[in-house]
């Protein structure tokens, strides 16, 4: 809470698997890395929002509506990492251009809700652990194939033991968001 007493939410646009690609990331996660991510909170982050109120939350909400954005397939085959962060993840070697566009779409809407964009480039990627030792890279993995039809706004709360991520709303690719 802040010192108006207003619980904050911290938020985030992302891509959910489903139970399938879950299935197959997890099983990546376990093969990949010592102390994967639990596998209920493996998914793509698209744009962070961090910690919003429930008038940004709306203005956020608000925001998206009418986004429209193509389905589209994306295939993660490239194991990466970023050393300082210790962060092991997976990606893909070809990003969709409707990937692209999608996440484009959702910066330029949510900058009146006071989104600042970021200023590194997006790097689509499912985080498979954190606090990685000796993190690995490996390019041409079996690529895990995800048919993106939709996606969410999710929220981050923290649980005994971690952190649990719960979508609160979702939004279908192919057709104007409402």
């Amino acid at each position: 809470m802040n010192e108006t007493g207003e619980r904050k939410r911290r938020l985030f646009f992302a891509l959910w698997p489903d139970p399938e690609v879950r299935r197959r990331l997890a099983e990546a996660a376990r093969r990949w890395t010592p102390h994967p991510l639990a596998t209920p909170n493996l998914h793509m982050t698209l744009v962070f929002l961090g910690a919003r109120g429930e008038e940004e939350l709306r203005c956020i909400i608000e925001a998206v509506s009418g986004i429209r954005a193509e389905p589209f397939d994306i295939e993660l085959d490239y194991l990466g990492h970023w050393g300082r962060a210790g962060i092991q993840w997976l990606g893909s070697s070809r990003i969709p251009p409707a990937l692209n566009a999608l996440v484009g779409q959702l910066q330029q809407r949510l900058q009146p809700c006071g989104y600042e964009p970021e200023k590194r480039r997006f790097v689509p990627h499912v985080t498979l652990a954190r606090k990685v030792r000796k993190p690995r890279i490996k390019a041409g993995l079996e690529p895990i194939r995800w048919s993106v039809r939709e996606f969410v706004l999710a929220e981050s709360v923290s649980v005994e033991g971690g952190v649990s991520y719960q979508v609160l709303q979702r939004w279908p690719l192919g057709e104007a968001s409402l």
